[in-house]
């Protein structure tokens, strides 16, 4: 099988032998949960109960009007304690619920049954639906892209475009994290299913699971389940494509360049060049959302670090603080040598105040790093060498455009590429300055959207 990357990257250290051979373990039992009303890439969404309410599992508990809004369930039967501001995953401030699970059954009271306690949708056969009929069951089950922003799925599955290839995006590049491969591993068939799902929503010809060199022992698995899926037999293609093992390549445009050569233009998406992107455990919470009527409720994540002596792969219900599943026994701290708590992976997660923060959606990771690990480097001076331009998978002069920004000159940021960054990380891990690239880049693009919606109400 041909390796296949894309031009530009990075190799930082893996780091993932202490966790990818763990076999993923469930949380079942928790006494609270803290749930972000907010979990989306869209418009923000309203509390459907108050305080005092008893909810079920798997009843929608916010929601809004519009096309870019996905409801948020509870992930088990409760009383709704409090609805109030929590710091989430973000570092930002946002309203969450918090439901308390219910108490035992008093003595003499009727058992409670599984209609008291559950409430899922009920199973839909995704390849005896309409297109329309499908789209429906994504939003209603609240899916949302799991390995990042948390794009709403449904959206994602209703291109204006027509559609070549889905892929599957199994790459996890990110060093720390091996929840996907985990996935992979144990859920190839489901893998499978989800795959032919969105190609059947989207009708693309054909299918793709990409994954990378260092997960290569999940491919025998994966190609045994497209062998023995009802989907291929009746005619749909689905393959398995290996990948140079190189950081960033699980972002959707280097995958989508490294699968089919394609280049997703400045500005645009894997539409306009007839892909859809979708992540792992996205495909997974689409099966279940149509075998089971389960909505997303729960997710996997790798809890690992340095300052992790017992790491873990482990599915909990979402809202759950990282401090529970490690009160729980699935994860032990050395708190002596822990210096940083990042949610999310190294490269694009964000440094947290602590571990009491509760998991959302897009949650792929918690890391629990030394201070070694989590070492500020003092900037220095750009030396010109040209490593961060070489490393750039968007093909773009990182070291330019931090000279627009610090010149304040976010025009010529603009017209250099600033909205093309993908905020990888690459250029920064390379640059032998320590240059905080990309934390300028982050900044700068909020600078010029705000100045963009002067401009525009100004223009009234």
């Amino acid at each position: 099988m041909a390796v296949k990357t894309f031009k530009g990257g990075a190799h930082p250290p893996e780091r993932k032998d202490r966790s990818s051979g763990l076999a993923v373990e469930h949380l079942y039992e928790v006494k609270q949960l803290v749930v972000p009303v907010n979990q989306h890439f869209g418009a923000p969404l309203q509390a459907l109960v108050k305080v005092g309410d008893l909810v079920k599992r798997g009843q929608k508990i916010a929601d809004a009007e519009g096309r870019m809004t996905v409801p948020v369930h509870s992930p088990m039967a409760g009383i709704v304690k409090k609805i109030e501001p929590r710091t989430q995953s973000n570092n930002s401030d946002g309203p969450c619920i918090v439901i308390e699970a219910l108490p035992p059954v008093a003595e003499g009271e009727p058992a409670r049954t599984p209609e008291d306690l559950v409430d899922f949708l009920p199973s839909l056969d995704a390849f005896a639906c309409t297109k329309d009929e499908a789209l429906a069951r994504v939003r209603a089950a609240g899916i949302v892209g799991m390995g990042g922003a948390g794009f709403p799925t449904h959206i994602k599955l209703a291109p204006s475009k027509p559609i070549a290839v889905v892929i599957a995006n199994g790459a996890e590049c990110e060093p720390f994290l091996t929840i996907d491969e985990r996935t992979m591993i144990e859920r190839p068939e489901d893998v499978v299913e989800g795959v032919a799902i969105t190609m059947k929503i989207v009708n693309a010809p054909e299918g793709v699971i990409a994954v990378e060199e260092n997960k290569a022992h999940a491919i025998p698995l994966l190609e045994k389940a497209i062998a023995s899926s009802p989907r291929t037999r009746d005619g749909m293609k689905i393959r398995v494509q290996l990948l140079k093992t190189k950081y960033p390549q699980g972002g959707e445009k280097m995958l989508i360049t490294a699968i089919t050569g394609r280049e997703v233009p400045s500005g645009g998406l894997p539409m306009d060049v007839g892909c859809v992107v979708q992540n792992i455990g996205t495909l997974c919470a689409m099966v279940d959302a149509f075998r089971e009527g389960k909505p997303l409720i729960e997710r996997g994540l790798t809890i690992t670090g340095g300052a992790c002596t017992k790491p873990v792969n482990v599915i909990a219900p979402i809202g759950t603080p990282v401090a529970d599943i490690i009160a729980a026994g699935f994860v032990q701290v050395d708190e002596a040598a822990l210096g940083m708590v990042i949610y999310g992976g190294p490269m694009m997660g964000v440094a947290v105040p602590n571990y009491q923060i509760p998991v959302q959606k897009n949650t792929s990771g918690v890391l629990l790093l030394t201070a070694e690990e989590a070492k500020h480097w003092e900037e220095e001076t750009c030396i010109r060498c040209g490593r961060c331009m070489r490393a750039c998978s968007c093909r773009l002069s990182p070291a330019l455009l931090a000279v627009a920004i610090e010149a304040g000159d976010y025009k010529e940021a603009e017209k250099i590429g600033l909205l093309d960054c993908i905020e990888c990380g690459t250029c920064s891990f390379v640059c032998p300055a320590h240059r905080h690239l990309v934390q300028r880049f982050r900044v700068g693009k909020q600078v010029l959207r705000a100045l963009k919606q002067k401009e525009a109400q100004n223009a009234r």
